[in-house]
């Protein structure tokens, strides 16, 4: 087995999804995913705290990416439209992984505890963007219900990006996911 080299993470990913995705999660060891990526499981746990953080470690950096891009926009706009300029950051970050993220869908879509799990990132990304909003001087309820909001489109446009038959660009199905809420939350 290899000692540390470059690509690791990648190669302990990439091995990871592919067992995920032939044996099954439960039935995937970290000492299977470390011997596919020809690493050790030491080196394993150097990027990965358990099996599941393979496919939940870009959580950290979404957010990041989430918080950022709310806090950048100007201080006059509006809650959903600072939550929109975010989602269009966003979106360009997935759609490079787009492989990946659509491997990591079907792992997770058949297992009751990772739903759970990325429910609660989800719920946590949310909170982030919440706070931020308040932070930027937005009262509650309408940063909670921004970033609820915000969390809504993301994730229905991702299901639909990720069923969609071709290579369709996510900003894309963001927008007309945004163009739907706003057609949906319209009053007479």
């Amino acid at each position: 087995m290899g000692r540390w080299e470059p690509g690791a993470r990648e190669r302990l990913e990439q091995a990871a999804m592919e067992l995920f995705l032939e044996r099954g999660f439960e039935q995937t060891t970290v000492a299977e995913i470390a011997s596919r990526a020809g690493l050790t499981e030491r080196t394993f746990f150097r990027y990965f705290a358990d099996k599941r953080e393979v496919l939940f470690s870009g959580a950290g950096e979404l957010q990041e990416l989430f918080v950022s891009a709310v806090s950048a926009t100007p201080a006059a706009t509006a809650p959903m439209d600072a939550v929109a300029a975010a989602l269009a950051v966003v979106a360009p970050f997935l759609q490079e992984r787009g492989a990946f993220a659509s491997r990591r869908q079907d792992v997770i879509t058949a297992h009751d505890d990772l739903r759970e799990r990325e429910l609660v990132k989800l719920a946590s990304l949310a909170s982030a963007i919440a706070a931020t909003l308040r932070e930027r001087g937005v009262a509650e309820p309408a940063a909670s219900l921004a970033a609820e909001a915000g969390i809504a489109v993301f994730k229905v446009a991702f299901e639909r990006w990720q069923e969609a038959p071709t290579d369709l660009d996510f900003a894309r199905v963001i927008e007309e996911c945004l163009g739907e809420l706003k057609v949906v939350t319209a009053t007479s």
